[in-house]
């Protein structure tokens, strides 16, 4: 077991999981009303009802699919030889670029869906 743990590229793998359950989670029990504690909130999204709803949903969707991605690339550290450093440095690189996606689609399909601010 420790072995794998080593392997593996961490971050990818413990964010993937994390954002999965809390993607479905949000999928299923989306916040109803405008708020500032859960959700996908930005000035956008929070701009209407109706954009806050959109927003929910989509967001979530894409957080399954990221979440899925930083798994598989996870567990593909196993295979990769490379040092614990290297493998820890491509994860969080890798961890923030999936979040700075998950950002721009949504807020890319918020524009296009309702325009600019």
């Amino acid at each position: 077991m420790e072995h794998f743990i080593e392997n593996i590229i961490l971050i990818p793998f413990l964010c993937g999981s994390i954002f999965l359950i809390m993607a479905i989670v949000m999928y299923y029990y989306p916040p109803k009303e405008i708020n500032d504690l859960y959700g996908y909130r930005t000035r956008a999204s929070k701009k209407s009802q109706e954009r806050w709803d959109f927003a929910q949903r989509h967001s979530s969707v894409q957080f399954i699919k990221t979440a899925v991605v930083l798994v598989v690339i996870g567990l593909g550290g196993y295979v990769v030889p490379a040092s614990f450093m290297a493998k820890f440095s491509a994860g969080i690189f890798i961890t923030i670029f999936a979040v700075a996606f998950i950002l721009r689609s949504t807020e890319v399909a918020l524009k296009k869906r309702f325009g600019k601010l």
